[in-house]
């Protein structure tokens, strides 16, 4: 591995023309705008929109993350597929972008067993010669990984940690602590309402769609944890808190994300998915950016 994956890592958006086409050009930017902050990468995933992407974009969004981080900071890339085979197809391309690692979210609309999973993964790994980071997001996927089973993916030599966004603390928490004496197995937040007790409970990096419209801010909370300020990181975390359950508020997180963006004035486009936003609720969006970002 390339580079130890510790810090802050941003669910990057996958920006696109207005016509809809995959935007290099606006990505490769606001990979710029995250390393100035002091972030990390993590693309395809569900700040990404990876469950509109095709293969072919799966893959050139992985390779312009690399390339544009230029070795300056961890680039994971997602890779999740309904099967084990998809998966390991995209995965074994990816790969040959050069990314430190990837992340594979457990299957959706199939419900599996424990040791279904287990089975999934264990294939995956070992089909794949990067890094793999199991991801649980039950509310998306309706497959939920527990704590045992994280565990017992602990073991294989490839899978070197887990991204849980169940969203809650005792879910983070469950984590942790089944995997806590195992060395060479980390967890990634990726609520962004648990940044900073996730890494005074001990979990290496977080994952935030949050850093997208607030970079700085987001890295603030890691910055002052790793410094040994442990107070300013809680307060960091509290900086962001009213930002935070405002946009989410608005719609689906990754949508109001995007929309913030594009509000902004970054280049990023419309969300490829059927979301649409009212103009009381483009409103709103502009009064929390009015209020948190200027």
């Amino acid at each position: 591995m390339h580079h130890s994956i510790r810090g802050v890592l941003t669910a990057i958006v996958t920006p696109f023309t207005a016509s809809g086409e995959l935007n290099l050009p606006a990505l490769r930017q606001q990979v710029e705008r995250q390393l100035a902050a002091g972030n990390g990468i993590f693309c395809g995933g569900t700040n990404g929109e990876f469950f509109v992407l095709n293969e072919a974009e799966k893959i050139a969004v992985a390779e312009t993350c690399v390339e544009a981080v230029a070795g300056r900071a961890p680039v994971v890339a997602h890779i999740g597929e309904v099967s084990a085979r998809e998966t390991i197809r995209l995965g074994q391309q990816i790969a040959k972008s050069g990314v430190d690692a990837v992340s594979v979210i457990t299957p959706w609309f199939v419900p599996l067993k424990q040791d279904e999973l287990v089975s999934h993964y264990t294939a995956i790994a070992d089909a794949l010669s990067v890094p793999v980071f199991l991801y649980n997001i039950p509310a998306r996927t309706g497959n939920t990984i527990e704590p045992q089973t994280a565990r017992q993916l602990a073991a294989h030599g490839n899978i070197i940690g887990i991204k849980d966004s169940a969203g809650s603390y005792e879910s983070l928490k469950g984590f942790l602590d089944a995997v806590k004496d195992i060395d060479g197995f980390n967890v990634l937040n990726g609520p962004d309402s648990l940044i900073h007790q996730g890494f005074v409970d001990g979990c290496s990096a977080c994952i935030s769609g949050l850093a997208n419209v607030a970079p700085r801010e987001i890295n603030a909370i890691w910055s002052t944890f790793q410094a040994g300020e442990i107070e300013a990181s809680r307060l960091a975390q509290e900086n962001v808190t009213g930002l935070r359950t405002d946009l989410y508020k608005v719609a689906f997180s990754p949508a109001a994300v995007k929309k913030a963006l594009q509000l902004m004035g970054h280049e990023v486009g419309d969300s490829r998915y059927a979301v649409q936003f009212s103009a009381s609720q483009l409103q709103q969006i502009r009064g929390i950016i009015a209020q948190y970002l200027n």
